[in-house]
């Protein structure tokens, strides 16, 4: 049986403001392209404490530009008094390698020549962040994970994981996710990485390099996260305007804010790790794969998303044995797995009970 003193963590950790905590891999991290980083950190977040049985444990993953604390960015579906909650569960969530939040990512030193990775960082694949959280996990004492979820490219890493540790996970659930990732997808994703580009300071040996790129690239994914009914009304106009449009202004807003919290090369970086999203990859295909997972798995889908689309939900529950497959109506797009979260949760929560 697994006790706190198995973990090392606190008595009880149940606040949006528990602290960070690192994990130091020692030696070199292989990746799945032959490349290494050396030394690399996790950054993660815990909340609540594990129970009796070690039954409780809650895995989230997180989404490309999100941090390690879903408490954050998840109300309605992680937090105090939600579905997901430190009174209940004992909720893990770890940066991925590769972001700005704590984790080993491009604007961190490489130990074998004293400088900055930035544009260096090798290529990361969504297997790769799925065998740091393996080993996050052994560090940890974990050995069953009640409930594995995430959303778009936390998604990708739940299914991932199910697939390569089958025996983990009792449930699964994946939201606004998909198993391959699309030519649409890989397409739009490498637009936002050619406006970073065109910024010329994302050449320079400056870990701020590349901001004014980076928020074109938000302005331009913006476009796919949302619908153009809820964009139309969201960003209607009166009469007679010829300039200072509301959705010119809104487009330019959420590029700097996005620049103003996270950094180009490590949105960049992990673009290029989305596209790597094949779980059939030296698997035998797409069909071999999925049949690996054992989990009980929930595949959510939003009808309006144009990043993951109802077919590759339809891919997910067809190809998982023991999965149920449910769409959201959302006039938000692909964002709507973050602000329908309300939803989310009442689907989950009678998934759940009817596998207890």
């Amino acid at each position: 049986m697994l006790t706190k003193s198995h973990l090392g963590l606190n008595e009880s950790i149940d606040s949006a403001q528990a602290p960070i905590q690192y994990y130091s891999i020692k030696g070199d991290f292989s990746l799945e392209n032959g490349s290494f980083l050396t030394d690399p950190v996790i950054a993660y977040h815990t909340f609540g404490k594990l129970n009796k049985n070690a039954s409780n444990v809650v895995w989230v993953c997180h989404a490309l530009t999100a941090n390690a604390n879903p408490l954050e960015w998840w109300p309605g579906l992680v937090g105090e008094n939600d579905l997901i909650n430190p009174k209940e569960h004992f909720i893990i969530c770890a940066n991925i390698i590769g972001s700005c939040y704590g984790s080993t990512g491009p604007k961190d030193f490489n130990p074998n020549t004293g400088e900055r990775y930035l544009r260096s960082f090798p290529l990361l694949t969504v297997r790769d962040m799925v065998k740091a959280h393996e080993l996050l996990r052994a560090h940890l004492g974990i050995s069953k994970i009640h409930l594995g979820i995430g959303g778009s490219m936390g998604g990708q890493q739940v299914l991932e994981w199910a697939i390569e540790q089958p025996e983990i996970f009792k449930n699964i659930c994946l939201v606004a996710s998909g198993a391959k990732s699309s030519p649409w997808g890989i397409g739009i994703r490498t637009a936002q990485r050619m406006a970073i580009e065109a910024d010329p300071s994302f050449f320079s040996s400056s870990p701020k390099g590349g901001w004014k790129g980076l928020e074109a690239a938000r302005a331009m994914a913006m476009i796919s996260y949302r619908t153009d009914a809820i964009f139309n009304f969201s960003q209607k106009e009166g009469n007679e305007k010829i300039d200072g449009f509301n959705a010119d202004s809104y487009q330019r807003y959420q590029g700097l804010k996005l620049q103003k919290r996270f950094n180009a090369h490590s949105y960049y970086s992990l673009s290029k790790c989305m596209d790597t999203q094949d779980v059939g990859r030296k698997r035998g295909g797409l069909q071999e794969a999925l049949k690996r997972v054992k989990a009980n798995t929930l595949v959510i889908g939003i009808n309006s998303d144009l990043l993951f689309t109802k077919n590759d939900q339809q891919v997910l529950a067809h190809g998982i044995k023991q999965s149920q497959l449910t769409f959201i109506d959302s006039n938000y797009g692909h964002d709507g797995f973050l602000i329908e979260a309300n939803t989310i949760s009442t689907i989950l929560k009678n998934f759940l009970n009817d596998r207890k």
